[in-house]
């Protein structure tokens, strides 16, 4: 199953959560989220973008672990999260979670693998970004049935922060 959104990144944010969460999005948001741009807390997940704008995000749900692809991607992010109701609500920071759009997968624990590119044209053109496909925000979500693991960088952006970036 795929979808691609176009979700308003308010605050430079987009939410994951299992539809029955109660979670408290603000306990993801820990001193290291700047850096890898993902945090997830229980059955809840922020994704940090660029800039308060539009960015378009593709969804994929798989059934087992994809390619690894960092070549077409800045940023690359590996997380988990619990989505024991088998619904992932994907949606912008501030949109009406009800009305958001949802996901089936299998109940239980999941990875979830964050691609994001055209960070640095988002990035330079601010909350304008979604004003030109060129400067747009792309995330790819990439989500499977996994074990709990740790948060994963598996690409960092800016370059210069990663020393094995070629």
């Amino acid at each position: 199953m795929t979808g691609t959104l176009r979700l308003y990144a308010d605050y430079r944010q987009l939410h994951l959560f299992d539809e029955a969460s109660a979670a408290n999005i603000e306990e993801a948001w820990t001193d290291t989220v700047e850096h890898t741009q993902f945090s997830a807390v229980g059955d809840a997940a922020v994704v940090v973008t660029m800039s308060s704008a539009d960015v378009l995000v593709d969804v994929e749900v798989l059934e087992h672990p994809p390619q690894i692809d960092l070549g077409r991607y800045d940023h690359v992010v590996e997380g988990s999260l619990d989505v024991p109701s088998g619904r992932l609500v994907v949606v912008g920071c501030s949109d009406y979670a009800p009305d958001a759009p949802r996901f089936d997968l299998a109940p239980g624990s999941v990875r979830v693998r964050v691609s994001k590119s055209n960070l640095q044209a988002a990035k330079d053109a601010g909350e304008y970004s979604d004003e030109d496909e060129a400067t747009t925000e792309r995330v790819r979500l990439q989500v499977w049935p996994a074990a709990p693991a740790q948060t994963e960088v598996l690409r960092q952006w800016p370059a210069e922060a990663d020393p094995n970036r070629a």
